[in-house]
């Protein structure tokens, strides 16, 4: 396996770190402000089309579902082709299609929209994580994928507040129009800002039969593949609980409206700062630390919104927020460092896994938020990160064992 990151890349402090940073965080805003658009507006959905609380969720659930597999293609793709276009390519046409699906005339031309926009941006994530743990210093790999990371906390932040406090204003169609727009700019920022890459070497005629090879080793490395679990249950965890909350606090005993509803979702300002922060403590302190700090942090989340005190209720999704974000933010950088010269192939791996867990068990809580109320997703919520915590120990306890 080849070195964690290049031994001579773009070092924290110096103008190409900071134009290389600031640009995978505009595809990181963009990325989660067009893909988590539409997650305040289910109840909203669920009005005007005449469907259900989980049939709501499909509009996100379809587009982070083909989002996951198009990662896989994409990470493969990255390998030989031009990364930067790629990203840009991938940014632009999704923000086209958020657009499309602003305006569609019913529930099944809107899910149409949401599914190919999923497909497009395959090309961002994937490629995104393989292009920092490729050009930037070993020493400063932490830091940048959680500043990448933050951009995504504020794409998720300023996609469901900003979708919120416009739809009441306006309505949810010009709302999304708004958004998708803005990450239609931002993507003209990325294109600006980052440079083509230094250290990335293009492998030409790679065949599918040596891409799943390159994918195997991945899947049967030693701690790579609890990494992919533990993206796959926290991603679960923070979306099932996210997807249901508006639900929860449009009805008695709190009666918030949208715009209420759409400010709870500043705690996306925490993850920021989180992610920023994991990022610099894990290259100080150690990964395993941090990971499991940030498993803590999300399971007393989850417990507090319990509550029906609505200041419990949101200190617990604002620790919900801190903790998914601590551990993304490290477990991103972990597999950066362990993917060796296919980080490509490692990065569309975990990603994979980690929209798997958005679409599928945040469709899964659905069935829990109809059946048997807040107690039961929460519950389901608190078992997905049981698992995450044993994950982590088991990382741990790999990590220590390594040479």
């Amino acid at each position: 396996m080849g070195p964690a990151a290049p031994a001579h890349g773009a070092e924290p402090g110096t103008p190409a770190y900071r134009r290389l940073t600031l640009a995978l965080f505009l595809a990181g805003f963009t990325t989660f402000s067009l893909l988590y658009s539409v997650q305040p507006l289910l109840p909203l959905f669920a009005q005007s089309f005449r469907v259900g609380a989980a049939a709501s969720a499909l509009s996100l659930s379809l587009a982070t579902g083909l989002l996951a597999f198009a990662i896989l293609c994409a990470g493969a793709l990255s390998e030989s082709m031009d990364r930067r276009r790629l990203m840009f390519g991938s940014m632009a046409a999704a923000a086209v299609l958020n657009l499309i699906a602003s305006i569609a005339p019913n529930w099944q031309a809107l899910l149409l929209a949401r599914a190919i926009e999923g497909l497009v941006l395959g090309g961002v994530p994937a490629v995104a994580m393989a292009y920092l743990a490729e050009e930037i210093r070993a020493t400063g790999l932490g830091r940048a994928m959680g500043q990448y990371v933050a951009g995504t906390a504020f794409g998720g932040m300023m996609g469901r507040v900003g979708v919120s406090l416009l739809s009441d204003a306006f309505g949810w169609r010009p709302a999304l129009f708004l958004i998708s727009l803005a990450g239609l700019l931002a993507a003209v920022g990325f294109w600006w800002l980052l440079p083509p890459s230094r250290h990335f070497v293009r492998r030409t005629g790679v065949t599918l039969t040596e891409h799943a090879q390159v994918w195997r080793a991945h899947l049967t490395h030693r701690s790579l593949p609890l990494l992919f679990a533990m993206g796959f249950l926290m991603m679960g965890t923070f979306v099932a609980v996210y997807n249901y909350a508006g639900f929860r606090l449009m009805g008695a005993p709190f009666s918030l409206s949208q715009s209420a509803i759409g400010l709870i979702f500043c705690a996306y300002l925490f993850g920021i700062v989180a992610s920023a922060t994991a990022g610099s403590l894990s290259d100080r302190f150690g990964r395993a630390p941090a990971l499991m700090a940030g498993i803590g942090l999300a399971i007393l989340g989850v417990m507090l919104s319990l509550s029906d005190r609505l200041p419990a209720v949101i200190l617990g999704i604002v620790l919900l927020t801190i903790g998914f974000f601590v551990a993304h933010s490290v477990s991103s950088a972990w597999v950066g460092a362990l993917g060796g010269r296919s980080k490509g192939h490692a990065a569309s791996l975990y990603l994979l896994a980690y929209y798997l867990g958005s679409s599928l068990l945040g469709a899964i809580g659905g069935w829990f938020w109809d059946h048997r109320g807040w107690p039961a997703l929460a519950g389901f919520a608190l078992a997905l990160l049981s698992l995450a915590a044993l994950t982590a120990v088991l990382l741990r306890r790999r990590q220590a064992a390594s040479p």
